[in-house]
């Protein structure tokens, strides 16, 4: 219950501006919301706080989670458009309020939902569900958003339909049992039109909002499981959609960031050359581990920092920090014994002690990763008369709000954010840093908008990272049986460093929570021990967690553990899910579908692997080549079961983008140090994976209805990796540990 713990009190922070205690005697709220929660405009009509209708006819939605491409705006508006019979065609989204009821609860429950069945995951779920309608928070992350939207838009829907329905039986003088709706219209059940939405705008604006209404059996469903058009789709083609690089406002300024090169370092002082600024440039701003230079364009304010501003730096005490030398120490901290290691231990038979030497043993390494978002870090801000509007690409409003507040020095209330499309998340921007320095610099220039971006280079520079990390893995088998695993785990906690950053509360000693979770296999015994290191390389949340290095640490030893057995990796994995259905399923229609145990091609080996991770299963084969001494994958095949689905292809599309991302890790990311800096720079030392090293994606919805909805925007990611390693070694016969994969 740790991690839960962690996450209330980041909730708990950011909804009142400071600790909550006592917070268990807390009762859970309302989530539908009333007419001035969702505000209208004119010739609109709020049926709750979810949900408006225009005189045109359009059904406007609130979007309360960031679209990043994953399609969420789209996911979400159909839960509504579902109950309330709409036409597709008529829907809308529009930005949602950073409002309690918006608040993000699942995403408080994901650790409790992650732990081993009993009485104390119950516990967990009970409390935590209470608290987490107090405490909640408005982000997107932890590939919640559907899961977390399930209910509370539904209902919202449900609650509007049976409003509009009250409405027109009131215009037409019938029994509400005796009408219907079926696209947007409302008639009655011989065919009659009574009236189309839009008219009933005035009739239904004085009716009072109505919460209890049954929410429609999935026997009945029209839109959900089908493959709607996405909402975004149009505005993106043609350009018309906003980025938040895309904001333009009157007067607005520009400011280009040199951020100290070292970690923890800081500015002494700068030195403007002789004559002054030029034109263009209207300032020059020091901030706490930073130069920022504002002025009339980006591309000016840029040229001067780079090629004419003297900046002195006081590099602090990291100036000799080397990323090798890291990884060496976190090598002797998986081979040490009897310290103080965090442990999760599980034991469903007894175990006969044997010398740990005559089993099997190997080390593994992930680097740290950048996230590498297609759109710049940036931030516009606008600082007048003692209020603050940001607009901003974020996952998490309520955060920024926060942040920004506290920056400012100001009340939360006078904080307004405004949140655009945003050019790739996986993380990054869940993290407030830009909003610090934003803010900072628009109150050096009071009542001008400013917007503050990044160069390439400095995003690269001055990321959160994906942890670095280390596994010494130990199991012991016979031919017969595979009966013990270990793993010891050296890592930093991208989660206690995140609450340290946010609440200066200092960096918390306990492991991430996902990098933690039991696998699925049956081995009677279980035993995790995690090491959790603090260090001035600052680390956060890449897109799946913890799963992107674990289950590549946890699937490649795996097949090794086959190997010494001389078993089939696919026959070991299913002997030990012989107890795990939905975990058999998944891995048999991805083997299936993929042709394991089928001949391949000359030149061709084909690796398997399996992950469950935020409340998704999901098993990937690759098939891989090695032409003109690289690395290429040729084909992916994947097998997903994420519960009950809302829109099959953005459940496909996510699983596509998930494999491309962790393939970009596998096979080239990789994020090193020297001297205090990071070495990597743009794409060309920091490659991602391009359209011709595509492989052929094919993936597989293992349908499962009844089962409870897991997440799609990570679960894609954490196969790949292992998937691509055990094909690498099926090919060549070398085992390769250690991320990016690299064959000499």
């Amino acid at each position: 219950m740790k991690f839960m713990r962690r996450k209330l009190i980041i909730g708990g922070t950011l909804s009142t501006g400071a600790l909550v205690v006592g917070w268990w005697f807390a009762h859970e709220r309302d989530r539908l919301g009333g007419r001035d929660t969702f505000k209208a405009r004119d010739g609109e009509v709020a049926l709750n706080g979810w949900v408006k209708v225009s005189r045109s006819g359009t059904i406007i939605v609130a979007a309360p989670r960031a679209e990043m491409g994953q399609g969420i705006h789209t996911a979400l508006a159909a839960l509504v458009a579902e109950e309330m019979d709409a036409k597709w065609e008529d829907v809308r989204v529009e930005d949602a309020a950073d409002l309690g009821i918006y608040r993000n609860v699942e995403m408080l429950l994901e650790d409790a939902r992650a732990q081993d069945p009993g009485l104390m995951r119950d516990i967990a779920l009970w409390a935590g569900s209470r608290v987490a309608g107090i405490l909640g928070v408005s982000a997107t992350g932890g590939s919640t958003a559907t899961r977390d939207a399930w209910e509370p838009m539904r209902l919202a829907g449900a609650s509007a339909r049976e409003l509009l329905l009250r409405a027109a039986a009131r215009k037409a003088g019938v029994k509400q049992a005796d009408l219907m709706i079926v696209d947007s219209r409302v008639s009655t059940r011989d065919g009659k039109q009574v009236a189309t939405f839009g008219e009933l705008v005035d009739a239904v604006g004085k009716l009072q909002p109505l919460d209890g209404v049954p929410v429609k059996k999935p026997a009945d469903f029209k839109l959900i499981g089908k493959e709607l058009p996405r909402l975004d789709v149009a505005a993106k083609v043609t350009g018309t959609a906003t980025f938040g690089v895309d904001v333009r406002l009157p007067d607005m300024l520009y400011a280009a960031i040199a951020n100290s090169p070292v970690f923890g370092g800081k500015p002494k002082g700068f030195t403007i050359p002789t004559g002054g600024l030029p034109k263009g440039v209207v300032k020059v701003v020091e901030l706490p581990t930073a130069i920022a230079v504002v002025g009339d364009s980006w591309w000016k304010a840029q040229r001067y920092l780079n090629e004419q501003l003297k900046i002195q730096w006081d590099d602090g005490p990291n100036a000799k920090l080397d990323s090798a030398t890291l990884m060496r120490d976190y090598e002797a901290q998986s081979r040490a014994v009897g310290d103080a290691a965090k442990t999760r231990s599980f034991q469903t038979a007894p175990v006969a002690q044997r010398p740990m030497e005559r089993g099997i043993e190997a080390t593994y390494r992930a680097p740290y990763l950048a996230h590498a978002t297609m759109e710049p870090m940036n931030c516009t801000a606008l600082f007048v008369d003692g209020r603050l509007r940001l607009w901003m690409p974020n996952q998490s409003p309520s955060l920024m709000r926060y942040v920004a507040a506290k920056t400012a020095e100001i009340d939360q209330a006078q904080v307004t954010i405004h949140t655009t499309y945003l050019g790739g998340g996986f993380g990054r921007r869940a993290e407030p840093d830009l909003v610090r320095q934003a803010v900072a610099i628009a109150k050096a220039v009071p009542g001008k908008p400013v917007q503050v971006m990044w160069s390439r280079e400095e995003d690269m520079r001055h990321d959160f990272y994906r942890p670095m990390a280390v596994a010494r893995m130990q199991a012991r088998a016979s031919k017969e049986a595979a009966w013990e695993w270990r793993c010891r785990l050296v890592g930093q906690s991208a989660t206690g460093q995140f609450i340290d950053r946010v609440l200066r509360l200092g960096e918390q000693g306990d492991p991430d929570g996902n990098s933690v979770e039991r696998p699925p296999y049956g081995f009677p015994s279980y035993r995790l021990e995690a090491v959790v290191p603090k260090g001035p390389v600052p680390v956060g949340f890449w897109r799946s967690v913890g799963h992107s290095h674990t289950a590549f640490f946890d699937e490649c030893f795996l097949d090794e553990v086959a190997l010494a057995m001389n078993k089939d990796p696919l026959a070991l994995r299913r002997e030990l899910l012989k107890d795990q259905p939905r975990h058999l399923a998944v891995l048999d229609a991805a083997a299936k579908a993929a042709g394991w145990g089928t001949p391949l091609a000359s030149g061709i080996g084909r690796g398997i692997a399996l992950r469950q991770s935020f409340g998704s299963i999901v098993a990937q084969v690759a098939e891989v080549a090695i032409e003109g001494g690289a690395i290429r994958v040729k084909r992916v095949v994947c097998a997903v079961d994420c519960g009950r689905v809302v829109n099959p292809a953005i459940v496909r599309a996510q699983m596509e983008s998930g494999i491309v991302y962790g393939l970009s890790a596998a096979l080239y990311g990789e994020i090193t140090i020297k001297n205090g800096a990071v070495e990597q720079g743009n794409f060309p030392d920091y490659d991602v994976v391009r359209l011709a090293d595509m492989p052929v994606i094919e993936t597989v919805i293992v349908g499962s209805p009844d089962s409870p909805m897991g997440g799609v925007g990570e679960p894609g990611t954490p196969p790949i990796a292992p998937a691509v390693g055990n094909a690498i070694f099926a090919l060549t016969g070398k085992r390769l540990r250690s991320l990016p994969f690299k064959l000499a």
